[in-house]
């Protein structure tokens, strides 16, 4: 066993710390625990997956804000972005630091970018299908690609397209753009979390950029691949300890990180991998860590914290709901919805 699987480097046993309390936020904070009390319960989301067949699914969210209209997958979608939007414009409004508002938006807006690289690397055409819920309006992306004027993005944005597009035509994969717009859009997130001063968000991002680098280890040994300068820089993790991950055994993986709070995440998600050839106990391990993590802040009784784990704990549960419906319209074994989201 390496070791580095035998050093403690961290100075907490599950999650880091959320900060403090902010009492400018006490009338948005009791407003955002009064809505928590319609987050769909466990038992809910387990009957749905546990349903006959979809319409059974879609019929136990009647009395709920996800009630269908119909029984079609355009309803469906339909009704889950207009539920994304309602959150994210309370989101909006509750917030009073708005620099917190932008930088949330920012994902949407390298998930533009993302899509609109792949697009143009692959000279496919650029299409019209962006968020609209970014900083930035999506025709912004169609003037900097069509006329080529990078110059139109922040240094940010501009930094994440140069780097993906040499990392692109390195070999021409287009994974690669990826890796390089997640490692740009970590540090951004990193240093706005500093500069706000937040300890929450530094260490909601650190989790994030952890999870990411996990699932991204074993992916990499999935396809046993020799790919080991893509990890993200700034997490908890050393990338040392990654790096001896892509050379253990599957069963031993655990074991390597036994020091951290991802024990059970990466054995979990390391043995269901081994037996069963999919990622699907991975994901499940790494969304229950992250989620454990917001629900932490039900100990602030006013601050920005539980409104950004509001916003973040209902769009995984728009997510899953997604996810559960869309498997049972498509005949998915239940097992396999289960081993997802239990």
């Amino acid at each position: 066993m390496p070791k580095v699987a035998e050093q403690n480097i961290l100075d907490f046993y599950t999650y880091p710390p959320i900060g403090g309390d902010d009492w400018r936020y006490t009338f948005e904070t009791a407003q955002v625990r009064a809505l928590e009390l319609q987050i769909l319960s466990k038992a809910t989301l387990l009957d749905m997956a546990n349903a006959q067949n979809f319409e059974q699914a879609a019929d136990l969210l009647s009395n709920t804000e996800y009630a269908l209209p119909g029984k079609t997958v355009a309803e469906l979608e339909n009704v889950l972005k207009l539920r994304r939007a309602a959150v994210r414009q309370l989101f909006t409004d509750l917030i009073i630091d708005k620099p917190i508002v932008k930088l949330l938006r920012a994902r949407d807006d390298f998930a533009n970018l993302r899509l609109v690289l792949r697009r143009t690397l692959t000279e496919k055409p650029l299409g019209a299908d962006y968020s609209t819920e970014g900083n930035f309006p999506p025709e912004l992306f169609e003037q900097v690609f069509e006329g080529e004027n990078y110059e139109l993005f922040p240094d940010y944005m501009a930094q994440a397209t140069e780097q993906a597009v040499l990392a692109y035509y390195q070999n021409k994969d287009i994974r690669q753009i990826d890796f390089a717009i997640d490692k740009v859009q970590a540090k951004y997130n990193l240093r706005r979390a500093h500069k706000l001063e937040s300890v929450f968000l530094i260490g909601l991002f650190r989790i994030q950029i952890d999870l990411t680098n996990i699932r991204t280890m074993l992916r990499l040994k999935f396809a046993e691949s020799e790919q080991r300068n893509v990890f993200l820089e700034g997490g908890f993790i050393e990338l040392e300890r990654l790096g001896y991950g892509l050379d253990t055994d599957y069963e031993a993986m655990g074991q390597l990180f036994f020091a951290t709070p991802y024990y059970t995440t990466v054995q979990t998600g390391a043995n269901y991998l081994a037996s069963n050839k999919s990622f699907l106990a991975a994901e499940q391990q790494c969304e229950q860590y992250l989620m454990g993590f917001l629900k932490l802040t039900i100990q602030i009784t006013a601050g920005p914290q539980p409104i950004i784990a509001y916003l973040l704990m209902k769009e995984n549960e728009i997510r899953t709901v997604r996810l559960i419906l869309t498997a049972k319209r498509n005949s998915l074994d239940t097992k396999l919805i289960l081993d997802r989201i239990s």
